[in-house]
């Protein structure tokens, strides 16, 4: 009987071996002590395991490669997904933003069915297990050499091993240097999903602080590369939240950006003019740093009188029309500089990885290698949160699997 070896024992390797194993005998090799590491922590432990958009829209939310993932995505969908955990007893909630979550809110529950599925389908389990390097025979790989020094021989192998994020998981991109020893191209490696650092000082004051429905707009050279309105959180080195890691991927890539907030993006500077004056009429007789409080967040605003360069203390009926035009440009355009992103070990997911071009996308085959296959965030391929990386890494993964089975 041939055998598969299956490095990497995170969804993509443990979705790739349940398949694979339908017509060989399959190895799942695991560095860690157990399976899905890195899936105990996503969703902050509750595991949003994909998305409930139609699979049409799933490609709108994912910047990294999307074309390359049609078949992939549209082999195993998210409702394949879906019915796949259900079957192994999970039962599924949907939240904010088509968001997909177990009903129980549990991680270990997407994994202990997992697990449950590699059992049935008879995977031999190897944990604690590292590979040092491969062995080859021209274009094909005839076994691994794992780092206690034996050699494991196979027919085919799948590496699934991620990115660069979370580290502590297993993440350390061992399977870079594999794929670059056996001839692979690995694209730049950058953060994805991840905080970004400001350089101003009066973010720390502001740390805590959640802003809903703001605009967030990252440029270079005065030119918008990339905006977002939703939700962002100030903290001690500078802003994180939904949008902000959304947008951190174009952060990662490039260098001399800056942002800016426009805090009510829902109305016109000459609205919002009105709407200060309103305010500035009902407390005619304060003072300036206490007029803003039907306006702003009370944390925010010492940090936007600090920026408006107006005296605190000033009356509010002194303030000249050139000044209140002034705070409403702060208003709608509060300046940050960007000093960069946070560091890969802090990002949710990794962007950059093995060349596309280099993969077959229709069976995730290596076009190097005969005998090798990929799956996962070890591909150049990322996408936004809301579950949608998960389900790339279980879709690469079972038609990496499924092609094995197919030969």
């Amino acid at each position: 009987m041939l055998t598969t070896v299956v490095i990497g024992g995170g969804p993509a390797g443990m979705m790739a071996a349940i398949n694979a194993s339908q017509k060989y005998k399959t190895i799942l090799i695991e560095k860690n002590e157990k399976l899905g590491k890195k899936l105990y922590i996503t969703g902050k432990g509750r595991c949003n395991i994909t998305n409930s958009k139609d699979i049409s829209e799933f490609f709108n939310y994912i910047p990294g490669n999307p074309n390359f993932l049609y078949s992939a995505l549209y082999t195993f969908t998210n409702e394949n997904t879906i019915d796949f955990f259900e079957k192994l007893g999970v039962k599924f909630k949907i939240e904010r933003g088509d968001r997909v979550f177990p009903l129980s809110d549990k991680s270990s529950d997407i994994i202990s069915a997992l697990q449950k599925s590699l059992k049935q389908n008879n995977v031999d389990i190897m944990l604690n297990t590292s590979v040092s390097k491969f062995i080859c025979n021209k274009n094909r790989i005839i076994g691994v050499e794992l780092k206690n020094g034996e050699i494991l021989k196979a027919d085919f192998f799948i590496l699934c091993t991620g990115g660069m994020s979370y580290p502590q998981t297993g993440s350390s991109g061992d399977g870079y240097k594999f794929a670059k020893d056996l001839g692979h191209t690995i694209t730049d490696i950058t953060p994805a999903l991840v905080p970004i650092e400001i350089n101003e000082e009066w973010v720390k004051n502001l740390q805590g602080l959640s802003l809903k429905n703001i605009e967030l707009k990252i440029l270079k050279n005065n030119r918008v590369i990339c905006e977002d309105f939703g939700e962002m959180l100030f903290t001690h080195f500078g802003i994180s939240g939904p949008i902000v890691l959304s947008m951190s991927r174009e952060v990662g890539k490039q260098k001399k950006l800056r942002a800016v907030i426009d805090l009510k993006p829902a109305i016109s500077r000459n609205e919002l003019d009105k709407r200060i004056q309103k305010d500035f009429k009902k407390y005619i007789n304060k003072d300036f740093k206490n007029s803003l409080d039907d306006l702003l967040p009370r944390k925010l605003i010492d940090t936007v009188i600090m920026l408006s360069k107006i005296d605190p203390n000033k009356k509010v009926n002194l303030i000249k029309k050139e000044e209140r035009i002034d705070l409403v440009d702060l208003l709608k355009g509060l300046p940050l500089t960007i000093k960069g992103c946070r560091p890969i070990d802090e990002a949710i997911v990794t962007s950059g990885g093995i060349n596309t071009k280099e993969i077959d996308p229709s069976t995730m085959r290596s076009k190097i290698i005969d005998n090798l296959y990929f799956a996962g965030e070890i591909i150049d391929v990322d996408a936004f949160t809301g579950g949608f990386n998960i389900q790339i890494a279980l879709s690469t993964g079972y038609l990496a699997g499924i092609s094995l089975i197919e030969l």
